[in-house]
This record gives structure tokens, C-alpha cells and sequence, in this order.
């Protein structure tokens, strides 16, 4: 009789090490999904912010007038920011569009004339959704009145992300990270 409990006893633990390793194999495998969809989500914040801080240095270096020759301040903000170290690549993963505007009568968030507008070179296809057209006028909601002889300037960015991980790049769009980024900022 107890030579039988110890070949059940053995018999026991060695189903109960199978199902062990069932169930790390599982666990496992939800964690690594989980770990790898946080890497890209975490990389897409960072691009984002990124983003935000490009697009406002590209407002502010148009709105300072200062140009070349050959190139206006307009397009030497937008080539400043493709030439720039920012670790993105954005002369062949992106598009900076820098747009300048001005007010025939002082408004908040009326009407607003496009003066300008000038594209990078597409690193990517993507049209300015602040003023579509390059010209006319828009409306800019919550944007301030200008006062005579200012002019407003807004500097988009789009970028494509591509995820790091093999699982990102399986989900990408299902867990909710987009393929192309957008900033925007108004100086």
C-alpha cells in the first residue's frame, strides 16, 4: 500500500510540473505582448512630444523674419527643422508645413487671409489641414486677433511612426497607435 502512495504521489507531482509550465507558457506570453505593446506605446508619446516641441520652434523661427536670399523665413524654418537633429528623420519619415496669416479686421478666432505657405520637400504625402489650400481664408477657432501689421504663423509637422517591436508592428492601429502623427502649434 505504500509503495502505491509514493508512485501516486510521484506520479501527481510530475502532472502538476506539465501544468506549470502550461500555464508560465501562457502568463509568458501575455506579458511579452504587454511589455512590447508598452515599448511602442511609450515611443509614440515620446515622438509626439517631440512633435510639439518642433512645431514650436518652427512657429517661432518663421515669426523672427529671419531669411536668406534665396529662402524667407518661412522656408528657412521648415528646412531648419528637417535639418535638425531631433532623431526622427524627418526628411524621409516626414512633412513640415509652415503657413503665414494675416487679419483684414481684428477678430478673435475670425477670418483669416493666408499670406504664405510653404512645404518641405515630402518626405511623405500629406496637405496642411490649418489651410488646405495654401491660400484664402481660413478660420482658425481660439486663435487671437491680430492687431495691424502682426501676422500669425503655424508650423504643422507630420510624421509616420513605425513601431520597434514585432508585436507593435502586428497590432499597430488594432491596440490604438496611429501610423502618422500630427502637431501643430500657432506663434
Amino acid at each position: 500500500m505504500l509503495r502505491r502512495y509514493r508512485s501516486f504521489r510521484v506520479h501527481l507531482a510530475s502532472v502538476k510540473s506539465g501544468q506549470a509550465a502550461v500555464e508560465f507558457a501562457f502568463c509568458a506570453t501575455l506579458l511579452l505582448m504587454f511589455m512590447c505593446s508598452a515599448i511602442d506605446f511609450g515611443r509614440a508619446l515620446y515622438d509626439l512630444q517631440v512633435l510639439a516641441e518642433l512645431s514650436r520652434q518652427g512657429s517661432n523661427l518663421a515669426s523672427r523674419g529671419t531669411g536668406t536670399p534665396t529662402c524667407d523665413s518661412l522656408c528657412t524654418s521648415a528646412a531648419d527643422l528637417l535639418a535638425g537633429d531631433s532623431g526622427l528623420g524627418l526628411s524621409t519619415n516626414g512633412r513640415v508645413i509652415v503657413t503665414e496669416f494675416s487679419q483684414a479686421k481684428p477678430a478673435a478666432g475670425g477670418s483669416y487671409t493666408v499670406v504664405e505657405q510653404t512645404l518641405s520637400p515630402p518626405g511623405i504625402s500629406a496637405t496642411s489641414k490649418v489651410a488646405p489650400s495654401g491660400s484664402g481664408s481660413v478660420v482658425i477657432a481660439g486663435a487671437p486677433a491680430l492687431q495691424t501689421g502682426q501676422k500669425l504663423y503655424s508650423t504643422e509637422i507630420f510624421y509616420t511612426f513605425a513601431p520597434a517591436t514585432g508585436i507593435g508592428a502586428l497590432t499597430n492601429g488594432a491596440i490604438g497607435l496611429p501610423t502618422k502623427l500630427y502637431d501643430v502649434a500657432y506663434f
